[in-house]
């Protein structure tokens, strides 16, 4: 930095001063929670229950009988703008790879829970008629959503397309996907009755910034010397890095299940970082010894917005991109699975009895209850 570079461009940048705050979003959401829950009495007049312990999960899960039905919406966020400003710059249409995202954002949070997806449905909002008028882009997004689907082995059932001038911007889209899925059999179901200390910690790879922190990227680039264009590395610059499409992790969960192993517990590594590692109710202490490479893309971000490891842990995912909770006789097998279907993993750590914290010990960061509070 140059002694000419003020104060508003060269200090930190926190995912607070890019216009999102956890500390007022999180308590709406544990009052939403608490509201919801009464409402589980209307299942009884059908014979069904809910699993209680899914509430505050990443998916919500119902006792049909014979099996459970998990269910979940998701909204991709603003990832859709940076396509927008990368399509105006190169050309070139980005929304086959918003579209799995976008199925990426539901998906990875319901097979948290050990449900295999069954059906996903679109909501697709966009500022007006005009933008589905641009059939190159308009295309991109059906045939990305389809190929995502069939990674997915989920069936596509339909959708919504309004056009909501003065709600969306014009010009923009919100997008957002649900999905249902079924834990059948019911040993499948992983809402964490079986983490226990002893466990081994799996991290799979992420492919860059997935879906999450793109509030903070998108301001970021006002620091940069050609903005969206700017290098990351030789040959790949900001924009096109950032829309790296979100890693679909079902393959693995389903991987898993035709090998025998059941994960004890499982998180999605989203919005909150590498915090997430604290979902689970329980009072457990996760060690972390092993940290996976960081995305060129996220190592810039901190970088330039002159975060520390402990803010950037707290916000981006730094290469995990989903975490495995398992029996330690089944981790290596775990990983070679994941790797076997092409998505990076390790062993990055273990469970322990004590204190609720992230202990990652490589970057001497902790994490305490206090830093995560969802329910």
């Amino acid at each position: 930095m140059t002694s000419s570079t003020s104060p508003a461009t060269s200090g930190t940048l926190s995912y607070e001063q890019s216009g999102v705050n956890y500390d007022l979003i999180d308590p709406l959401k544990v009052s939403a929670q608490r509201a919801a829950a009464a409402t589980a009495v209307h299942l009884a007049q059908h014979g069904f229950s809910e699993v209680k312990a899914s509430r505050g999960e990443s998916a919500y899960v119902v006792d049909v009988g014979p099996f459970y039905i998990a269910s979940i919406v998701e909204c991709l966020g603003s990832k859709a703008l940076v396509a927008d400003e990368m399509a105006a710059l190169t050309g070139r249409s980005w929304y086959e790879g918003i579209a799995q995202d976008t199925i990426a954002m539901a998906v990875n949070d319901l097979i948290t829970v050990g449900a295999t997806p069954l059906v996903v449905q679109a909501y697709w909002a966009a500022g007006g008629s005009d933008w589905f008028g641009d059939a190159a882009r308009a295309q991109a997004l059906v045939a990305g959503w389809k190929r995502a689907c069939e990674v997915c082995q989920v069936a596509w059932g339909g959708g919504e397309t309004p056009a909501l001038a003065g709600i969306v911007e014009a010009g923009r889209i919100d997008l957002a996907a649900s999905c249902t899925g079924l834990i059948n059999p019911k040993e499948r179901l992983s809402v964490g009755e079986r983490l226990a200390p002893g466990d081994a910690i799996v991290l799979l790879d992420s492919s860059g910034i997935h879906a999450n922190g793109l509030s903070l990227a998108r301001k970021l680039v006002e620091r940069l010397p050609q903005g969206w264009l700017t290098e990351v590395q030789p040959g790949l610059s900001y924009g096109e890095a950032l829309l790296a499409p979100t890693v679909l992790y079902s393959p693995v969960t389903e991987g898993l299940w035709q090998a025998g192993i059941v994960p004890h517990y499982c998180a999605n590594i989203t919005g909150h970082g590498w915090r997430k590692l604290l979902r689970h109710p329980g009072r457990f202490s996760y060690r972390i010894h092993t940290v996976p490479p960081v995305p060129p893309v996220l190592r810039f971000i901190q970088q330039h917005a002159r975060q520390d490891d402990r803010e950037a842990y707290s916000t981006l995912n730094m290469g995990a991109g989903f975490a495995l909770f398992v029996a330690a006789r089944d981790a290596e097998r775990t990983v070679q699975i994941a790797q076997a279907l092409g998505v990076g993993a390790r062993v990055a750590g273990q469970v322990e009895a004590g204190e609720k914290q992230v202990l990652i010990e490589p970057l001497n960061i902790r994490f305490s209850d206090d830093d995560l509070q969802l329910r």
